[in-house]
């Protein structure tokens, strides 16, 4: 052992019987027996340890201490009368000879116990985060952090990747987020930012002539927290191949990650490789999603033709999705519960039936059902007892709201889905292009970085108008597991002709390409490989394994959903000298 330690607080067994030792650590808790006995619960990073005092001088000692004191135990070993089978270090006590105060807790109260921390609430525990990383329940996430980091790093070097960092301030570059800017105390009205990935420079790497790049590379984005996202920043296993094929990239992280999740995750089932390749349209046509979960067994069946015709105001003119679930005996009151839970997640509504036991249609808007409901059953290929959930409007709405509806209706029967497994799918094909929600104007849909399909003859027809530009799809694709998004890469544009054509569909031509990525486009200039990767999420991979289930609880030092640090009090105000320095003045807004 190191320091003044000679063992830790999980290693003494009774095989150490008689042995003098030297034991440091935090005073978790102590139970005084009258005035000369006092047992002693102390941790350490790696256990705990029970110390018993038999002395009155050793009580008072310790009697003087707050919980949570760091303290300095010498004594021996000995066998506990009264064994504790749950413990590793059950069998045995240390009975001191000395101790020695390393650091008094100077509180009398704790915001929280220790070994209940999960229970207080977030904020509480934000702010005392080094208290809450004492608890060994939260402790074990970081401990398995690094280990599967670990094994990552060491799997990505057994491929042939060479492990590279890039630079943290750099150009802010339209990558889909807002940027972190960085000012410039030397260049007054300019600004750094920072990466949101390192997108560009390991593109750089491959035209720079190196083969496999990886890095666990730390990304910045300024978006809204979600259970599955912090805000702020963020890991990810980012990695690029040259002379690379969308099945070159797929086989990698196929051999990387499988064994990953059979070490390390909560659950011993695991896809085995390859996975199934989903392409986005059948993805949304089939699950309303493009992250879905396969756990769960139910897909959606399209009804447009059969009950758009049936009288039904909001099926009028509309695509109509069903999901047909057997087997869900659920009340009135727990199926308005749950189309009301799909609204709020959609802001959609959500229609339904049922076909009860005796074959007759029942409930939700069975009057309207009942016209048509031979076909409507052969159709659907319903039986007795099933459930029909239905969700209606232009085609993408209805298969959305369709797709939420079969998650939940998923999770709340059992026969339809298998939780103890991790489902992987990849997710291919996806649309290069989309129309904007603000600018009702075409533009890029994933990244703009990515090879059409077609290449340079697909984009130029599009320019033409001989086809679609929003039937354009791209070399993109995504990794789910168990409905998430894991992953995301592409077959990268790496041709500055095809490039320009490209952007030029979305309004911008070579000089806006020239000025928004320069170097990129001056390197493709002098001749790049093909090259192609991927970037899966560390912090969504770790949350996965550990079956958590917001992503912070993953994350050693994690801001809290207003991207606020309340631990270190940031983001926090600066003085004027700071801000005169770089130029900078803050202007309030009610002024």
């Amino acid at each position: 052992m190191v320091q003044s330690r000679t063992h830790n607080c999980g290693e003494l067994r009774l095989s150490d019987a008689g042995t003098r030792v030297t034991l440091c650590g935090f005073m978790e808790n102590v139970r005084e027996v009258g005035s000369a006995l006092s047992f002693i619960v102390l941790r350490d990073f790696y256990g705990v340890t029970q110390i018993v005092a038999e002395t009155e001088e050793m009580v008072n000692l310790v009697k003087g201490l707050n919980k949570e004191s760091t303290i300095s135990v010498t004594g021996t070993v000995r066998e506990r009368d009264s064994k504790n089978k749950k413990l590793p270090t059950g069998e045995i006590e240390v009975v001191p000879e000395k101790i020695e105060v390393l650091g008094r807790c100077r509180h009398n109260e704790l915001p929280f116990q220790i070994s209940r921390s999960k229970e207080a609430d977030e904020a509480t525990r934000l702010k005392y985060r080094y208290l809450d990383l004492r608890n060994p329940e939260v402790k074990k996430n970081v401990v398995l952090r690094s280990n599967v980091v670990a094994a990552l790093r060491q799997a990505m070097t057994a491929e042939g990747f060479l492990e590279i960092t890039t630079p943290i301030l750099t150009a802010s570059s339209p990558e889909g987020a807002r940027d972190y800017l960085v000012p410039s105390r030397k260049h007054h009205g300019k600004f750094y930012a920072l990466p949101q990935a390192p997108q560009q420079f390991k593109q750089l790497l491959m035209a720079s002539g190196f083969d496999r790049y990886f890095q666990i590379a730390p990304c910045f984005r300024d978006e809204d927290a979600r259970g599955d996202r912090t805000p702020g920043e963020f890991y990810q296993l980012d990695m690029e191949m040259a002379f690379a094929t969308q099945d070159d990239v797929l086989a990698v992280l196929e051999k990387v990650l499988v064994p990953v999740f059979e070490q390390y995750g909560i659950y011993k089932r695991v896809t085995p490789a390859p996975f199934r390749r989903i392409p986005f349209a059948e993805a949304m046509e089939k699950y309303g999603t493009d992250k879905p979960d396969l756990r769960i067994d139910l897909e959606i069946q399209d009804a447009t033709e059969l009950l758009q015709p049936i009288g039904f105001g909001p099926f009028e003119g509309n695509t109509v999705k069903a999901v047909v679930v057997s087997g869900f005996s659920a009340t009135r009151k727990q199926i308005d519960k749950l189309c009301a839970e799909v609204e709020v997640q959609t802001a959609e509504k959500t229609y339904w039936f049922r076909l009860d036991d005796s074959g007759e249609v029942v409930g939700g808007i069975a009057k309207f059902i009942q016209p048509v409901k031979e076909q409507v059953i052969a159709a659907l290929g319903l039986e007795k007892g099933c459930f029909v959930g239905l969700t209606a409007g232009k085609k993408a709405v209805a298969q959305k709201t369709a797709g939420v509806l079969r998650t939940k209706l998923g999770a709340l029967c059992p026969g339809h889905m298998d939780k103890e497994q991790y489902q992987f799918c990849w997710i291919v094909d996806f649309p290069m292009y989309e129309i904007g929600e603000e600018s009702g104007e075409l533009e890029f849909c994933h990244n703009p970085f990515s090879m059409p399909d077609g290449g340079l003859e697909t984009l130029e027809k599009a320019a033409r108008g001989e086809i679609d530009p929003l039937t354009i799809t791209a070399c993109q694709y995504d990794l789910v597991i168990n409905g998430y998004e894991s992953a995301s890469g592409a077959v990268r544009n790496h041709d500055p002709e095809i490039m320009v054509k490209a952007f030029e569909l979305v309004r911008l031509g070579e000089e806006d390409v020239k000025k928004k990525f320069p170097a990129m486009y001056n390197a493709f200039t002098y001749g790049a490989p093909p090259h192609a990767g991927a970037a899966p999420g560390v912090d969504r991979l770790i949350m996965l394994l550990t079956g958590e289930e917001s992503i912070r609880e993953v994350i050693t030092f994690p801001m809290n959903k207003n991207a606020q640090d309340v631990m270190m009090d940031a983001p926090s105000a600066v003085t004027e000298k700071q801000l005169e320095e770089l130029g900078i003045a803050v202007v309030d807004e009610e002024a």
